[in-house]
């Protein structure tokens, strides 16, 4: 399938075919829940932290593909992670998203080359793309503090 047919690369396309952790999570003891204003897409992440780390994540949404991939992708990478290095790659990853930082994005993640090509491609889809992430972000600088 060449790129007239289909906007977004294969990676996209399988996390909005096959969204990871899109469920409830009933042991979550953290929760957020980010609007986007511009469309109207809804994003809710939950996380089970135990000892500052992420031991699961899932999400729930009324959102567009862009925002369901973003969030799938992001679920499955924070995993495993401490509350720190979480904040602070997050932090960065927005900034990129957003052409905010004047740092290179990191190299190797096949979450950030997608979605950077997308919101690339389609500038319009920038807060689809970010909408997960700031929600993710406000609820780890509130954990931190």
């Amino acid at each position: 399938m060449d790129r007239r047919e289909s906007p977004y690369d294969g990676f996209i396309m399988e996390h909005i075919r096959d969204a990871r952790n899109f469920r409830a999570l009933p042991a979550a003891n953290r929760e957020s829940t980010g609007t986007n204003p511009l469309c109207g897409d809804q994003v809710t992440v939950q996380l089970r932290l135990v000892n500052g780390r992420v031991e699961e994540a899932a999400f729930q949404c009324q959102c567009c593909g862009i925002s369901m991939a973003s969030t799938s992708m992001m679920t499955v990478w924070v995993t495993g992670l401490n509350v720190a290095g979480a904040l602070d790659f997050v932090r960065e990853f927005i900034g990129h998203l957003s052409g905010k930082s004047g740092a290179a994005p990191g190299k190797g993640s096949h979450i950030e080359c997608a979605l950077l090509a997308t919101v690339q491609e389609f500038p319009s889809r920038t807060g689809c793309a970010i909408l997960p992430w700031t929600t993710l972000e406000s609820m780890l600088a509130t954990e931190e503090k």
